[in-house]
């Protein structure tokens, strides 16, 4: 189900539905920008809202629900190993073919499920104004955030989706801050149930709530 229709102050920026991804496109099967989950996963994420609105931060939901198709086109993609400014960005310290290997790209993946999502943390009394601009050139995603590209949500050390030791969740090599906000995110989620991908941050699932892969296409929710 959508989770505007559970919880529609979770902020959301799903980003294989455009450009900002390290395919450079939308994915297939992404018809619009909405987070899909399974019923359980949004209650929780409910729950985890309630306990961060106090602190004046909010979820920032990344990716949700993937089509099979979707995961498919990561693949083939993968594959193809021709290297593109926006892999690149997002795959600073090895060559694509790699990401199989060191498990970052998977021939299957839990959020097909819809018990599996990418999220971050947003700063409600920051300045977000910034905009992923698609023909502008910015550092790789392990740069300090004020040169790679925006992502209008609290600076956890790398950007989302950055394949490199430093996306690890207990990742040595981020400032106390950017450590302190990653505990931060983990401990908020954790408290609901979900567990963390040690290989990075963004990534959590809620054990039980998983179950076959769907492939039904993302489309736009109707009020």
């Amino acid at each position: 189900m959508f989770l505007r229709d559970i919880d529609p102050t979770i902020i959301q920026d799903i980003r294989y539905a455009g450009s900002n991804n390290f395919v450079g496109r939308p994915l297939a099967g992404y018809g619009a920008g909405e987070c899909v989950v399974k019923r359980d996963v949004g209650m929780a994420l409910k729950r985890v809202q309630q306990e961060l609105t106090p602190q004046k931060l909010s979820l920032k939901m990344l990716d949700c629900y993937r089509p099979t198709r979707a995961v498919h086109d990561m693949v083939v993609w993968g594959r193809d190993g021709r290297e593109t400014p926006a892999g690149r960005r997002y795959n600073p310290a090895f060559s694509r073919k790699d990401m199989f290997r060191l498990g970052y790209i998977a021939t299957h993946s839990g959020h097909s499920t819809g018990a599996a999502v990418d999220l971050t943390l947003v700063d409600l009394t920051a300045d977000h104004s910034a905009q992923f601009d698609a023909n502008k050139t910015y550092a790789d995603c392990i740069a300090g955030a004020d040169n790679r590209a925006p992502e209008a949500s609290i600076d956890m050390g790398t950007g989302y989706d950055c394949a490199d030791l430093k996306a690890h969740t207990r990742a040595r090599s981020i400032t106390s801050d950017q450590r302190r906000w990653r505990s931060v995110l983990v401990a908020a989620m954790a408290k609901q149930g979900f567990v963390n991908y040690w290989k990075e941050w963004w990534h959590f699932s809620l054990p039980g709530a998983g179950g076959p892969a769907y492939d039904f296409t993302i489309t736009a929710r109707r009020n």
